[in-house]
This record gives structure tokens, C-alpha cells and sequence, in this order.
């Protein structure tokens, strides 16, 4: 798998997204589906840089502006910018247990310290499974 062609500029790891895995998984499909309340064919998701930055399921009709920054900048992600991080990476509350675009500059900085290869075959799935499943710790 080409990590860095299915890890969006902004680190979200397309390759371990459910949305990603529906694409060949029509129960999967489906069942996100009913829980997103779209039609089957929008519940399916090719990655970020293989859709230009244009999420369809999450009801975008423009590239976000993080995708757009690293076009423009000539960056692979936003980790590589001499202005990261920006305010294209803030954290929200809203829909953060849904959805896990709060892990972004923790995974950025695990691209910058192992490589993207390396992250994501050793990290990027632990880091979102604790995202979703782990309790709060300090």
C-alpha cells in the first residue's frame, strides 16, 4: 500500500477509515450507511488525496482548506510546514466521537519523528483505536 498516497496532508490515516475498507465491503457499506443516514453509494470513501480533498460523505463540494494549503505550499503534509500547526488543524468538540479529525497533529508529529511507513504500520491504528475506545487518561 502506498501510505503516503492514502494518509490525508492533514494525517488522518485514510487507509484504516471504515469509509476507506467500504469501498470492497458492501455489509460494511451498508451498515454505515444506515448509520449515517446516506444512501449506500455515498458511503464509501476513496481518501483524501484520491478525491482531492473533496470528502463527499461528510457533504463537502470543496476541498478542504488543509488539502488545499499543502497543494499550494508543495508539502506532503502539514507536519513539513514551517507555520504547523495552523489553525487548518484546530481540534472540535462537535462531532468527535463520530469522527477522528482530533488525532491529526498527534499523528502529524508521529510522521515527522518515524516516517510515514513506519507510523503506519506500527501506529496509526493503535492511535485510533485509543481515540475511540480507550478511556480519558492523565
Amino acid at each position: 500500500m502506498d501510505y503516503v498516497q492514502m494518509t490525508a496532508p492533514c494525517g488522518l490515516d485514510c487507509f484504516n477509515c471504515p469509509m476507506y475498507h467500504a469501498r470492497e465491503d458492501e455489509n460494511l457499506r451498508r451498515a454505515l450507511s444506515r448509520r449515517m443516514g446516506i444512501p449506500p453509494e455515498n458511503a464509501r470513501c476513496e481518501g483524501c488525496r484520491n478525491e482531492g480533498g473533496v470528502i463527499a460523505f461528510l457533504g463537502m463540494s470543496e476541498p478542504c482548506k488543509a488539502y488545499l494549503c499543502t497543494k499550494e505550499r508543495g508539502i506532503l503534509f502539514c507536519g513539513d510546514c514551517k507555520d504547523f500547526p495552523c489553525d487548518h488543524l484546530h481540534p472540535y468538540a462537535d462531532r468527535a466521537t463520530q469522527v477522528p479529525h482530533n488525532i491529526k497533529v498527534f499523528n502529524l508529529c508521529l510522521i515527522k519523528r518515524m516516517g510515514v511507513e513506519a507510523w503506519a504500520r506500527e501506529r496509526a491504528r493503535a492511535v485510533r483505536e485509543t481515540y475511540f475506545h480507550e478511556k480519558w487518561k492523565l
